[in-house]
């Protein structure tokens, strides 16, 4: 979402008399006033990341009605129909800042899923940021969200990728911009991880800057209708969803995680009290998990002390850090995207490399029906989900064949290419 890249840079109501919904005679002012109050344009270059990750760029990936760019980090060694990732960059940023300061591509490199940045540019956005805002970017089969889809499909017929193992994250607009996919897409994300963002169409009747700060109160009923009015034919089960904050966040403020989390649960039908909550990282981050009835870990909300707007990252070798501070709006903390990988299930590996379960994992190979038979998996809706990750494996039936590794007991993930 939008985001200062200036320490002066503030916040406030919208102008006086600005409809809360854009017509189109406005649409160029309402986009360069939401840039201002969201992000204040750069003065000066960035400071340089550590080491720069080469990407790839794809042109044709689609008919692109939202005018994306789309580019793919592929690592090295990369298994047999890899998960998929997709990073949706914060406003004044760009795919490259993305990439050199997260931690994705390391992970990527470590766990073996492919990446994919999508890219917006001042065409679109003044401030470059995703228009998480407009309806004609936020509804499903249309503008930016379809673009972002078409990356998908791409990534699954040009890569070989999973197409049961597609997941989301993004930071600020990139946040919100990832709820809209988990909203309009719940057919094609698995889970998805909101940073810094807000929930799903909040700005049907409010505007940008109110939904921001200081947020909008709705009951989880109806923040959850809302994401079902997104695609109203659909009967499947909705993705797993995270939620990353800053406690000082003053550009998109922490009450967004609570509504962010009462939408969620309430699609999932989980009450809005945390099963469990972990203290986790070197920060003491405090980790809220809503647990399903199977012990999937449905929602997660993880509230970092000490930092304002933007991603977590701990630089360093070990194996829980990542990232760098190299650009604005990288805080030094927490390493968010090893925790975001681990709830995607992509990191098998627990706290300091070594196995959760603090034994050898066992791997089990079944069709999806002798998985649900034997306890190893769910079904709901015609399909079939790993019991603990939640990873969606595709129709529950005896055709479709699986291998599941399961660490720590009770908890599996989809190990195809991953187990002996």
């Amino acid at each position: 979402m939008p985001q200062p890249l200036s320490s002066t840079a503030t916040a406030g109501p919208p102008p006086a008399g600005l409809p809360r919904r854009p017509m189109p005679r406005l649409l160029t002012r309402l986009l360069a006033v939401v840039a201002v109050v969201l992000g204040t344009v750069l003065t000066g270059p960035a400071p340089a990341a550590r080491a720069s990750v080469t990407l790839t760029a794809v042109s044709d990936f689609g008919t692109d009605p939202g005018a994306l760019t789309m580019y793919v980090y592929r690592p090295a060694t990369l298994p047999a129909h890899p998960p998929v990732v997709v990073a949706l960059h914060g406003c004044t940023q760009s795919a490259q800042v993305y990439a050199d300061n997260s931690g994705l591509p390391r992970l990527a490199e470590q766990d073996g899923f492919l990446l994919v940045f999508a890219e917006t540019g001042t065409a679109n956005n003044p401030n470059r940021c995703f228009n998480w805002f407009q309806a004609g970017d936020n509804r499903r089969g249309q503008g930016e969200a379809l673009s972002v889809r078409q990356m998908v499909s791409h990534a699954v017929t040009a890569y070989g990728a999973d197409p049961q193992r597609v997941y989301v994250t993004g930071l600020s607009a990139g946040g919100a911009m990832t709820a809209v996919m988990l909203a309009a897409y719940p057919d094609v994300f698995s889970a998805g991880a909101v940073v810094a963002g807000l929930p799903y169409d909040c700005t049907r009747d409010n505007s940008p800057y109110l939904c921001m700060n200081p947020g909008v109160d709705l009951s989880p009923a109806d923040w959850a209708q809302r994401v079902r009015d997104a695609y109203p034919s659909y009967t499947g089960p909705y993705p797993r969803t995270a939620v990353w904050y800053g406690d000082q966040d003053t550009t998109v403020v922490p009450r967004n995680a609570s509504e962010l989390r009462d939408q969620w649960t309430a699609l999932h039908g989980l009450s809005q009290t945390p099963t469990r909550t972990n203290t986790i990282g070197p920060d003491a981050t405090r980790q809220d998990q809503y647990l399903a009835a199977d012990g999937t870990v449905a929602v997660e909300v993880d509230r970092v002390p000490g930092i304002g707007h933007g991603t977590p990252v701990d630089p360093g070798t070990g194996a829980e850090q990542c990232g760098s501070t190299g650009a604005p709006y990288f805080p030094a903390s927490i390493c968010s995207s090893r925790w975001i990988a681990r709830f995607f299930g992509l990191d098998t590996t627990g706290p300091g490399g070594s196995d959760p379960g603090g034994g050898t994992a066992a791997c089990w190979t079944g069709s999806n029906y002798a998985h649900v038979q034997a306890g190893r998996a769910t079904t709901s809706g015609g399909y079939t989900y790993a019991k603990g990750s939640g990873q969606n494996m595709g129709l529950y039936n005896t055709f479709v064949t699986h291998t599941l590794k399961e660490s720590p007991t009770g908890h599996f993930v989809l190990a195809d290419t991953g187990c002996p």
